[in-house]
Parts: C-alpha cells; structure tokens; sequence
C-alpha cells in the first residue's frame, strides 16, 4: 500500500478512533488551545501536556522499525513501561513467599535477616507442602549430640602439597572483579578477614580490591589466563610465581566451565577495558579482552593433572584444584583416571551446578546445557570414593547454597564445603533485580558506576557478610547436633529423604547409584557407572568406544 493511502486508512478504518485515541485526543487539545488563544488560563498546561504527547504520536507514526508504534501511536509504549514494571510489581506485590526464581522471598528473607542480625526464626511451622514431590529432610536422631564442636575446618592439601589450607565450611565464590564492582569486591573480602573464610576472585583476575584487606584468597584461573598472560594469551609461569606468592592468596583453582554458561567463553568490548580492568588481567586498555572456551594450557586429562602440578610446583606448593559444571561423566573419570596413572593429585575438586549464577549468558546455556548440582556432586563423589581418592583430594559444592540445610544436603551428597556466590550479594543487600547485565544494579553491587557504587558502604556490608556466614554455620550446627552427629563429614546418603509422590518417599542412596571405596578399581555394580569408568581415557576427553 502507498505511503498516503495507507496513513488515511490507518486513520479511519479498523477501529481507527481507539487505534489513535492518544493521537486524536493531543491533537485535540492542542487545536483547543490554538482556538481559545493563549492568553485563556489553562492553556499553558495544556500545551504543555499535550505537545509532548502529540509529537510523540506523530512520530511512532511515521518511524518504520516498530509496527506496534505505528498501529497504536503513543498507546502502544505502554507496553514497555508495563513490561519494566512487571518485575517490580511481581517481586513486591504478586509473588508469595514461596515464590520466585532463582531464589523465593523466605530464601532471600533468611539471609537479610542473618545477614542483619535480625531475629530468623519462623512463627507457626512450615510453609512448605511437605507432601510435595518437591519435598526432601534431612533424618534426625532421637539421641542428639551433646558435644559437638561448634566449628570444624575442611583441611585441604594432599601429601604433595607443602602449604595446605584449612577451609571453612562455606565460603564466598567466584565473582570476578568487572562484573561486581570495586566496593562489593572490597566487602566481601572484609568479610572474609573478619569471619575467617575464604574469597574466590572468579576468573577476572587478581585485583587489588582482593587484596586490599588482607582476607583470604582462591585465585581462580581462567582460559584467559588473567593477571598470568602473555601477551599472546597464554598461561605465563614467571607473572603466576609472582602473584600467587602473595600471602592472601591460599590456594589456587583452575575454572574448566561453569554451572551457568558451561562450554562458553566470554567477551568483554574494549570501551568496558578501564585502567583498572586491564591492570588486573594484564590486558591492553581499551581493546576487546577475550576469554575463549577452552584452555591452551592443556588438552588432555593427563595434561591437564601435570599442568595443575606445575602451578603447585610456582605457587610454593599452595593446594591446587579445578572447578567444572559436569557435561559427560567419561570426561570427570578420565581426570580421576588420570590422577591414578601419573600419581599427580589435585587437591580439591569444586563442582559447579547448572542452577548456579552469572552476571550474563546465553538464555540456552543457562537453561538447558550443564548438570544440576546433585547429580553432578554425586558423579564426582563416586569418581574420588571409587578410585580411593576421597580423602586426599577434597570435594565442594558450588550451586544456589543459601542456607545451613543446603549445606548439610550437600555434605549428605559427598561435599566437604560449599560455596555462594549469589547467597553473599544478598547480604550486601542485592534486591534480585535481574539487571546484573545491565550496569544499571540498583544497590551498587554489579556495577562499575562510581555513583551506584557509593551505596554500598564497605565496613557496614562486611559485617552483615560476616555475619551472614556466620550465622548460616551456627545453624548448620543444629542441624549437625539435631541429626546426632559431631561434623558434617558424617552426613550421609541414607539420612537425605526425598519424597517421591504424596505417599512414598525414599532416601537418596535409593535414588542414585553410591559407589563404595575402591568399587571402580575392582568393577562397578552399577551398569551405567561402570560404562562411564571404561569410557574414560586419562590420555584424552573423548569418549572410548566400548
């Protein structure tokens, strides 16, 4: 249709008076106005309201890139302002307490108030449908323990490590400094100095925001190689010696995937490469800084093990580990088989889920690629339990952790420690905005902008974080103490219940194959466990044909 004949009709037919009632109903009050005279009392106002709105129309109904604009000129920006709302309004006004993704009101409520030191305790029983299929317990003794330390420790650090760690049991995770800003880095690190706990960089790099309060640090490298590169991108031994000699820095960790973007590297666009960026990740100023998919420091489990020894070997002999969302378990028993033949432990293995958090990714990876957490957990623990290794080579969860029940879960599971990432941003008061991509975070946590920053006030948020951690480990206590036990070590499979229906439930070891000590050396019982097991070549991570 013709320019013309088609802005005529789109004037006066198929329903054209409710189509452009915000166009007629300005260009009506505007020629009021021009008709009454200036000099009426009310025309000023309303000019002033209607000129806006009638130059708006007029071009929503000329542009040519929205055609919902240019059917509903002005009405139709309703729908946008709607659709900014929706969050708002969802969060604060139609969203029960159970509701919400990825963490509901009473998840985020528990840590505020821990977070706080308000009082979180919950009047009147569950809220919880306990006949739920969503439901699972944890089983309690009717003889609880009278003399169950407060704190236990995790000990990391196998014979060949000369400098082990004693981590705690929850611990903050990797959130790289660029995606959070400088003063949320900077309390979360005071946070860690003053509860005694550690804080893994993410694989943004070493920066002095980690540093500058002296709590302790997991330096987590990336495919990028940040703050240890060449020029050319590649793992630089001598800049690694020298960084990861730094007191704070404990233990280091080598990031294979993680839970939220599994597989997928990442862009940072030169403009977002500040001074302060580039100095962390040894990268240049201003240009695109690219963090690919895959390591260049290794491309075999074998390599991969020998690689990890080397950065022991430079780090003055700090425990070394890796961290990975599991995708094929050939691939995690090929590390484990790799561990076996050349003698070279890790010294801690830290497994992502898929439920787990990132500032941004693709919406498929997010929601349909990488293993939840549980199932992940549990191929990991029957790798190190099967080959003999637990023990040695430490385990920990990493995944939505948010209250001392996910804790004990995860110990249940075969965890020695946990760690959250999103559970700390809220004890610095992150709202769940969804807006992390945006640099636009409305509580100055995920933003480099200096004036969204200044909310966050750094002593006061170290404390709630502290405080947070520590509050969520006393209440893992009561539970320890609840379930008759003297340290979350002794969790196991057969005291986690999962309700399967409304009438039946079982206890996890009943739902996932648990492998015993030495079961894979000697053959596993069950079927899919041992196909994983003779799939898995320590000198490559395809799959062997069997």
């Amino acid at each position: 249709m013709s320019t013309w004949p088609g802005l005529v009709a789109a004037l006066t037919r198929d329903h054209a008076l409710s189509r452009n009632l915000v166009l007629l109903a300005a260009l009506a009050a505007t020629v009021a106005v021009l008709v009454a005279g200036p000099r009426h009392p009310m025309a000023f106002w309303l000019l002033l309201a209607s000129l806006p709105v009638l130059v708006i129309s007029l071009v929503d109904l000329f542009q040519t890139r929205h055609s919902l604009r240019r059917n509903y000129p002005a009405s139709a920006r309703f729908r946008w302002f709607f659709e900014w709302l929706q969050p708002f309004l969802r969060a604060y006004i139609v969203e029960s307490d159970l509701d919400g993704r990825p963490f509901s009101r009473d998840e985020r409520a528990l840590v505020y108030a821990r977070a706080k030191g308000d009082v979180a305790a919950h009047p009147f029983g569950t809220e919880l449908d306990v006949y739920s299929d969503e439901y699972e317990w944890l089983a309690h003794s009717i003889a609880p323990s009278r003399d169950a330390p407060k704190e236990t420790r995790v000990h990391v650090g196998s014979a060949q490590c000369s400098q082990p760690y004693d981590a705690a049991r929850l611990n903050i995770s990797a959130m790289s400094f660029g995606a959070l800003g400088a003063n949320a880095i900077e309390a979360l690190n005071l946070g860690a100095k003053i509860g005694g706990f550690y804080h893994d960089t993410g694989e943004g790099g070493l920066s002095p925001y980690h540093l500058k309060h002296g709590g302790d640090v997991v330096w987590e490298i990336g495919s990028g190689y940040f703050g240890c590169r060449d020029k050319e991108g590649r793992f630089d031994p001598g800049r690694f010696a020298e960084r990861a000699a730094n007191d704070a820095v404990k233990m280091t960790e080598i990031k294979l995937s993680q839970g939220a973007k599994p597989g997928h590297g990442g862009l940072l666009p030169g403009p977002k490469v500040t001074r302060e960026i580039a100095g962390t990740r040894d990268v240049p100023e201003g240009e695109d800084c690219l963090s690919p998919p895959w390591h260049s420091a290794f491309s075999t489990p074998v390599e991969l093990v020998e690689f990890a020894a080397r950065m022991r070997e430079l780090s003055g002999g700090k425990p070394v580990g890796i961290k990975l969302c599991v995708g094929y378990p050939h691939e995690l028993f090929a590390v484990t088989k790799a561990m076996l033949e050349t003698g070279i432990l890790l010294d801690f293995i830290v497994i992502d889920g898929a439920e787990g958090g990132t500032g941004a990714a693709p919406t498929e990876l997010s929601d349909r690629v990488g293993m939840p957490l549980r199932e992940g957990l549990i191929l990991a623990r029957n790798a190190l339990v099967g080959a003999n290794l637990k023990g040695p080579v430490k385990l920990a969860a990493s995944g939505k952790v948010s209250s001392g029940a996910g804790i004990a879960m995860n110990a249940a599971l075969g965890a020695d420690w946990c760690n959250a990432a999103r559970s700390f941003m809220f004890s610095l008061g992150c709202v769940q905005s969804m807006r992390c991509h945006t640099d636009t975070c409305p509580t100055g946590v995920a933003t480099q902008s200096p004036a969204r920053q200044r909310a966050l006030v750094i002593p006061e948020k170290a404390e709630r974080v502290a405080r947070f951690q520590r509050t969520t480990l006393e209440a893992l206590h009561d539970i320890v103490v609840a379930c008759g036990l003297q340290s979350p070590d002794e969790f196991t499979p057969d005291g986690l219940r999962q309700r399967i229906s409304a009438v039946e439930m079982r206890s996890v070891d009943e739902l996932y194959a648990f492998v015993e000590p030495g079961e894979l050396l000697s053959g596993a019982r069950d079927p899919r466990t041992a196909k994983w097991w003779a799939q898995a070549d320590p000198t490559s991570f395809k799959r062997c044909e069997v």
